[in-house]
């Protein structure tokens, strides 16, 4: 297992850097930004990364990337159930995202494609929604807490 950690404000740079190489929106993301991500570090440098932004009770789960190198090791998969470990313990109830690659990935792990426009209005209005992120990118869901 890859150590992971809460990323900082001073990994901002390696963040930008991880995503642009991984062609994932990046141009919005701030150092608050940072406060919801997690980051797989070996030695010095970051070799993958993850994040949430949150809005009530719902998240946009943006930005899960890996370095090249570090792909096909379980390196994302790990990403990924830490953060929705963390989603759950921190109250979050439905993570929603936009893809246009890892749609696959993100359907093994119990996410359901949904139409674009049902996501909460509130993420909508973010600037992934409205302007990042193609308009063919896949719209996926899970829940986090099931519905009685």
């Amino acid at each position: 297992m890859t150590p992971l950690r809460p990323a900082t404000s001073e990994d901002l740079p390696a963040v930008l850097a991880l995503l642009e190489d991984a062609g994932l929106p990046y141009q919005d993301l701030t150092a608050s930004h940072l406060a919801d991500f997690l980051v797989a570090e070996g030695g010095r440098s970051v070799l993958g990364i993850v994040g949430l932004e949150r809005y009530g009770e719902d998240a946009l789960l943006r930005s899960l990337a890996v370095r090249p190198e570090n792909r096909s090791t379980g390196l994302g998969k790990q990403l990924a159930d830490a953060l929705e470990e963390h989603a759950r313990r921190t109250g979050l109830g439905t993570l929603y995202l936009l893809t246009t690659t890892a749609a696959d990935f993100f359907a093994r792990r119990g996410y359901e494609v949904i139409e674009r426009g049902t996501a909460p209005s509130l993420l909508q209005k973010t600037t992934e929604f409205s302007s990042l992120c193609p308009s063919q990118a896949t719209c996926m869901r899970r829940r986090l807490i099931q519905e009685p």
